[in-house]
């Protein structure tokens, strides 16, 4: 850990690390903002069927990958501890660790959400177009959570322009994939919303593939070693990764999940609704990449501050993750408030699903300041390994009270589909209040040994 920065290069030393997590965050989201586009573009009942798919595809993926999460923080404070020798078995256990969530994940898709997706009783051939979208998902299962380990070791040193570059140099080739498959462009095969997935699924092994070069090659990181002396799975480091690992993706998880359950839920309206949904859920979804990027630099330098028992330096970078996340928000609320239909009509032409994507936007600016507070109070906890309050917070105010909120909202008022945004927004705030008192607690608990 280097030494504590004067205060002012403290800002400029947050944006360095948040600036290329940011683009890599957009680029990861352009995939699948293309993939709602591609599709959207060729048929709206194959968009419903990706809809449905990611729907699944989403919370399961989001939060086994976010188990990996742990080694951010935890290659963090062996970095800031000067405990070098300590990363590769990291890296290595948290492969193998990597491998085994890869199967259960394809397990999970194959045995349990297919015949759930046959039992749903969607319209024809929305249910077989969502199973084909994830068949083609899961193609890429291995190298992406291989690479989520890589990430987070690129990260936890503060190299985050190592993933930003992996990310803008895969992008690309994965737009290229969907025109070829979606569209059956230059003689491929015309696979509609099933070739998003394949095209997902082959773009996550190229972009394992550069990840691995690099940390094989790239001057930083050859000190590591990290593919020399392998290891056999350990259950001490598996230990480790899981404590701090199943919190943060059972967080996530509960997080992604409830707007996945909220989808479903919505299938009960007409496609038109739930094309419009994903919409407006898919735009905010790209602005909350940067209180999401903020949260996860917030993690590294927080981390990184603890290891090296700097715990001032910690407490500044916490609140300053959220002071830019906040301010991010205010400029996030008059996006959606004044360019909603511009922003409607980039998805689709149907003017029906364009006005009712308009007013989801209306409720999806009520999330951002929420939003702009607690993510980055999840991060800055996950960088002092405090995750389980986090988890326990999350569950408690989406799921015993953001959805039952927004199904009584949705059932008997005349919200209708909105009524679920309104129940989540409910809920997001609440926690957001809940997580500022415990970063707090946890701040006096690391300052009181040094004072």
């Amino acid at each position: 850990m280097e030494p504590s920065l004067l205060p002012e290069r403290k800002p400029v030393r947050f944006l360095k690390i948040v600036t290329p997590i940011l683009i890599t965050q957009v680029a990861l989201y352009m995939v699948t903002f293309f993939d709602i586009l591609m599709t959207g573009r060729y048929d709206t009942y194959h968009l419903a069927g990706v809809t449905i798919g990611s729907s699944f595809w989403v919370p399961v993926y989001t939060g086994l990958a976010g188990i990996l999460m742990s080694l951010t923080p935890i290659i963090a404070q062996h970095i800031g501890a000067r405990r070098n020798t300590e990363v590769r078995p990291a890296v290595q256990q948290g492969l193998y660790v990597s491998a085994a969530l890869a199967i259960v994940v394809f397990l999970l898709i194959t045995l349990v959400f297919f015949p759930v997706i046959r039992s749903m009783g969607l319209e024809n051939p929305v249910g077989p177009i969502a199973i084909r979208y994830l068949q083609g998902m899961s193609v890429g299962l291995l190298p992406l959570f291989a690479y989520t380990v890589l990430r987070s070791f690129f990260d936890a040193l503060g190299s985050t322009r190592v993933s930003m570059f992996i990310i803008l140099i895969s992008a690309p080739i994965n737009v290229l994939l969907n025109y070829l498959l979606i569209y059956g462009n230059f003689g491929f095969p015309e696979l509609g919303g099933a070739g998003a997935g394949y095209a997902s699924g082959l773009t996550y092994w190229i972009v394992f593939g550069i990840a691995l070069g690099v940390a094989l090659g790239g001057r930083p990181f050859r000190k590591f070693s990290l593919f020399a002396q392998w290891q056999r799975p350990k259950w001490l480091y598996w230990k480790e990764i899981l404590v701090i690992g199943v919190p943060i993706g059972l967080s996530i998880f509960v997080e992604t999940s409830i707007f996945s359950v909220v989808t479903l839920l919505m299938s009960s309206f007409s496609t038109e609704v739930i094309s419009a949904h994903q919409i407006a859920l898919n735009f905010t979804s790209l602005l909350y990449m940067m209180p999401l990027s903020i949260s996860m630099g917030a993690t590294i330098l927080v981390g990184q501050s603890v290891g090296g028992n700097q715990y001032a330096d910690a407490k500044r970078y916490s609140y300053m993750g959220i002071t830019f996340a906040v301010a991010f928000s205010l400029l996030s609320i008059a996006i959606l408030l004044i360019a909603r239909s511009s922003i409607a009509s980039l998805y689709t032409t149907d003017p029906a699903i364009m006005a009712l994507a308009s007013q989801f936007f209306i409720f999806g600016a009520l999330f951002q300041l929420s939003d702009a507070v607690q993510a980055p109070i999840q991060g800055a906890l996950r960088g002092y390994k405090d995750v389980n309050i986090t988890f326990i917070m999350g569950f408690v105010s989406l799921w015993v009270i953001g959805l039952p909120v927004g199904y009584a909202a949705a059932s008997f008022t005349g919200l209708g589909p909105y009524g679920y945004w309104v129940g989540l927004i409910a809920g997001l705030t609440v926690g957001a209040a809940v997580l500022s008192f415990r970063l707090r607690f946890i701040q006096r608990k690391h300052e009181m040994p040094a004072q």
